[in-house]
């Protein structure tokens, strides 16, 4: 087709406007997997923060009709932190016809410094006195009507729906942010009784990403798009530019409606502003679910094709985000963000059905090299024993000097 003269499929989808910045900030979920009773009690999300990218080679699974069996496929990945979360709190939730409604929430005792960083504007200036008069209750009689095991009693007899209130240990990533990150998470398995009793037996506890997960899931990732300010149509909603010598411009839309009704329809494209959008992606597969370093792993991303042991963290770091030394996931493909954006993992919504999702995936190779250059070396150990202890000194007494 050389040429649209009369019509031509809409440019930009519909279903995504008003392209403005977000109001949540954070990865939000707004459905949550089907509750599945006959299941043990579990989570069914966790929040971490985008670390940045590398790439993977992964051996091909023996399937008829593809050119590309046993051969090995490099794809990109990415590793997002998540060092493990705390259950601060729960809610239960009534069904209405109007849709849920939260009956009572219950708050843990002691709440971390971060979460409560999160309930203040200017925290140095703040007197710093949030859920005192609360924590007070679990001092008192276990019978009075202020006491939280008396919402937790509520909650077993009305509620159909419990959620856990989890806050992110965003401290142990060593960003400047130093306030934690809150949010509600869906328990589902078992009866409500079970998942009252779960969440209170959580409270103040630490729960990790690897008792969540698992490798070759799959999963949904929902997090706040990059911001790029704004940006023109051509940008925005992808429309072509116009004949060279356009009056007025040319990365334009020329006609922006009929003359009546005199006004620009919202179906229109025009300028204004292109990213920090909240958006969800879907059934992304979990490479690997590994222990942090700051456990005394040493391997945690260590295949068979390795001559040295080493972790997730490319020699020299990660650029612009650093060292990874809690756990990690390692997601297939790209996740929406910067790095040190946070970032929210779901259990996969709708599951897929194709045939590549349940098969295990056999990785070979994690490239752990400078991302900062076109680095070769996948650990410090491999690149002293290439060059020689007496570079690696000069090196070092370089950025001794430098400092």
């Amino acid at each position: 087709m050389s040429h649209r003269k009369f019509e031509h499929p809409r440019c930009g989808h519909l279903g995504y406007l008003p392209k403005r910045r977000t109001k949540y900030h954070q990865g939000k979920v707004r459905t949550f997997p089907i509750d599945d009773k006959t299941k043990g009690v579990h989570l069914t999300a966790f929040m971490g923060y985008k670390a940045g990218m590398t790439h993977v080679v992964r051996g091909m699974e023996k399937r008829e009709g593809r050119k590309t069996i046993k051969k090995d496929v490099v794809e990109a990945a990415t590793v997002i932190e998540c060092p493990p979360m705390k259950v601060i709190g729960m809610v239960g939730y009534i069904d209405t016809p109007r849709g849920l409604r939260a009956l009572s929430t219950v708050w843990a005792q002691k709440l971390g410094e971060g979460v409560l960083r999160r309930f203040y504007k200017n925290w140095y200036v703040s007197k710093k006195k949030a859920f005192a008069n609360y924590a007070k209750r679990y001092e008192e009689d276990a019978k009075s009507k202020k006491h939280p095991n008396r919402d937790m009693m509520r909650i077993k007899k009305y509620c159909s729906v419990v959620r856990v209130l989890c806050a992110t240990q965003i401290e142990k990533c060593h960003f400047r942010q130093k306030k934690a990150h809150v949010m509600e998470i869906q328990i589902n398995g078992g009866d409500v009784a079970a998942k009252v009793d779960w969440a209170k037996g959580k409270f103040e506890q630490e729960i990790a990403v690897g008792t969540v997960f698992e490798k070759d899931e799959m999963v949904d990732t929902i997090a706040i798009t990059r911001g790029k300010g704004t940006t023109g149509v051509i940008k925005r909603f992808g429309t072509n530019r116009l004949p060279r010598k356009s009056h007025r411009g040319l990365r334009k839309v020329a006609c922006i409606g009929a003359w009546h009704p005199s006004a620009v329809k919202w179906t229109v494209g025009r300028a204004g502003n292109q990213g920090y959008f909240h958006r969800t992606q879907i059934n992304q597969k979990l490479y690997r679910v590994a222990e942090g370093a700051v456990r005394g792993v040493k391997n945690n991303a260590t295949t068979d094709q390795d001559p040295f042991e080493k972790n997730i963290t490319p020699v020299g770091g990660f650029p612009h985000y650093g060292v990874v030394n809690e756990d990690y996931l390692l997601i297939k493909g790209a996740v929406m963000g910067p790095r040190k954006r946070q970032v929210t993992i779901r259990k996969s919504l709708v599951v897929p059905t194709y045939s590549f999702a349940p098969l295990k995936t056999d990785i070979k190779f994690i490239d752990t090299s400078s991302k900062i250059g076109h680095g070769k070396f996948q650990t410090v150990e491999e690149r002293e024993k290439f060059q020689g202890a007496l570079a690696s000194k000069a090196r070092k007494a370089a950025a001794a000097t430098k400092q």
